[in-house]
């Protein structure tokens, strides 16, 4: 499917500022009502040319990288956008962006030659930074250039703009696109016109500054600063104080890299986010307060936050009381994996180890699929399209939702228990079946957080419903419900089925080397607790003895 018109990206741009500016109206401020207005007094090319910079990675753009047939006049294009303010050919540019849009042959063109003889562009700029520190012009820095270069000076604000219509900063405008050519399909979820990702101005604030914050990890930033910044973030909004948790989690791991352990600490002790509670025991650890350290493990072996937690907790706890100057407990058994070893025959072709044993262990009378985790997952995911996919308030507010905005939230289950029960009911009257069925023809192709689509085929969903039990199907499904997060991986690689006996098995498929995962052991042995078939299988390599 193509387009509907060449201006078709201009033309989803528009419907996107026309949601923001209803939805949000109250939020907006005089800067943001006066875009606005500009924007839709400019000329069409103008528009068009503005559209297409906020598409691109910017902030600098070369007039002859701004080429579309739709814009035949660039530089009558621009004239209005630069009238505005929108575009600087002016703007003070530094070294390092010169580098960004200029290609090799330029440079050398600009720079003496011996400054770079023999040295790759990389290198070349690191010397030259040393001489060069000030920013200038574009046209003083290419004096000679035929073509102007300006900068796009709304990256920002369209990034607002953008926050306020996803909810998001992953997706960006050619969602649109990619849904006008049928790349991606969504489920049609009714909402409101109230509904919006934010309720108040100074959450979008802190959702820029939170998002603003994780990117300058990647940068060795002053940690001290970031901590003032997200500490100013928090926040009566549930979804985004989970969201300055997880940036508290990521300053606490980036301490740990640089071995600072006391202020690790005292960021994982402001930190909500599962995991941070084990990371502040693991530091204490690192201090060597271990009476400290065993008592907060004790506390929270009282209270686990997952199960995950319990299994750390389990492998800590035996090395915290000897640090502790205590005597070691007796750890409680637990079964190892039932495990098999299975000798094959190196690929002459690379290939996956998981791939080698489906298809060697696979015949006709029991064939083998490799599913890890998407046959369970999907199997959840048609069963439970109603309660994944209800409109409640705060779970969609625009039509490019792969899944509700709520999926993490720790209410996400409890908000739509009565969907889910009824979903899983069907369990017990066979009614399962017609609906997943159903759903598997209905909403093909639609993106979905549990059904990956290129993963199943009929031959596949049928083997699945015949040879897997319903109430197998209820326990594993009522795992998943426990925490969506963790439980969502993990699942063996492999399925075989036995559809004469109508049974199945999970085989999860180790290589040379390889070892198990805690969230692969975690399903293991719930499997193991609840009479579902599942082994390890430990594959080791052989030579073609010819």
């Amino acid at each position: 499917m193509l387009p509907p018109h060449r201006y078709y990206y201009l033309h989803n741009f528009q419907r996107a500022l026309e949601v923001v500016a209803d939805r949000y109206a109250d939020l907006l401020d005089e800067g943001e009502r006066a875009f606005f207005d500009d924007f839709d007094r400019l000329p069409q090319m103008s528009r068009a040319l503005f559209v297409r910079m906020a598409m691109r990675r910017g902030p600098w753009f070369r007039a002859s990288r701004l080429a579309y047939e739709e814009i035949p006049d660039l530089l009558a294009a621009a004239a209005p956008l630069a009238a505005l303010g929108w575009l600087d050919a002016r703007a003070p540019m530094a070294l390092d962006e010169l580098f960004d849009i200029c290609t090799l042959p330029e440079l050398r063109g600009l720079f003496p030659a011996s400054v770079m003889a023999g040295l790759r562009k990389s290198e070349w700029l690191a010397v030259l930074r040393e001489r060069h520190d000030e920013a200038r012009s574009y046209d003083q820095w290419c004096p000679a250039s035929p073509e102007p270069a300006w900068r796009f000076m709304l990256g920002d604000h369209c990034d607002r703009l953008r926050l306020m219509f996803f909810g998001n900063l992953r997706q960006d405008w050619s969602e649109f696109v990619l849904a006008d050519l049928g790349v991606f399909r969504y489920e049609s979820v009714a909402f409101d016109q109230a509904s919006r990702a934010f309720q108040t101005r100074a959450d979008i604030d802190r959702y820029l500054a939170l998002h603003a914050c994780r990117q300058a990890l990647d940068t060795n930033p002053e940690i001290d600063d970031l901590l003032d910044v997200v500490q100013s973030c928090a926040s009566t909004n549930a979804w985004l104080e989970q969201r300055r948790a997880k940036v508290l989690l990521r300053i606490g791991h980036a301490c740990e890299r640089a071995r600072h352990w006391d202020m690790a600490y005292r960021v994982y002790e402001q930190c909500a986010y599962p995991g941070a509670r084990h990371r502040r025991i693991r530091m204490l650890e690192r201090m060597e307060r271990h009476d400290d350290a065993l008592g907060l493990a004790l506390h929270a072996r009282q209270a686990p936050e997952s199960e995950a937690e319990t299994q750390a907790l389990a492998r800590m706890l035996p090395r915290l009381r000897r640090n502790a100057g205590l005597p070691a407990l007796a750890r409680a058994a637990i079964a190892a994996p039932v495990r098999r070893d299975l000798a094959l025959l190196r690929p002459v072709e690379p290939q996956s180890v998981e791939l080698v044993a489906r298809d060697h262990l696979h015949c006709d009378a029991a064939p083998v699929y490799y599913v890890e985790n998407t046959l369970i997952n999907a199997l959840f995911g048609l069963l439970c399209w109603p309660a994944v996919f209800a409109p409640l308030p705060g779970a969609f507010f625009h039509p490019f939702q792969r899944e509700p905005a709520d999926l993490s939230a720790p209410d996400f289950v409890s908000r739509r228990a009565d969907l889910f029960a009824a979903a899983l009911s069907q369990l017990e009257s066979g009614a399962y079946r017609d609906t997943i069925w159903r759903h598997y023809t209905e909403k093909a192709g639609l993106q979905s957080p549990f059904v990956f689509w290129g993963a199943l085929s009929e031959p596949l969903l049928r083997l699945a419903l015949d040879c897997l039990p319903a109430n197998h199907l209820r326990l594993f499904f009522t795992r998943m419900l426990q925490d969506i997060t963790q439980n969502r991986t993990g699942l063996p690689d492999l399925i075989r089925f036995v559809p004469g006996e109508e049974r199945y098995e999970l085989i999860e498929i180790k290589g040379p080397g390889d070892k198990l995962q805690d969230n692969q052991i975690r399903w293991l042995q719930y499997c193991a607790e609840h009479g579902i078939a599942a082994h390890v299988c430990h594959v080791q390599w052989r030579e073609d003895e010819a």
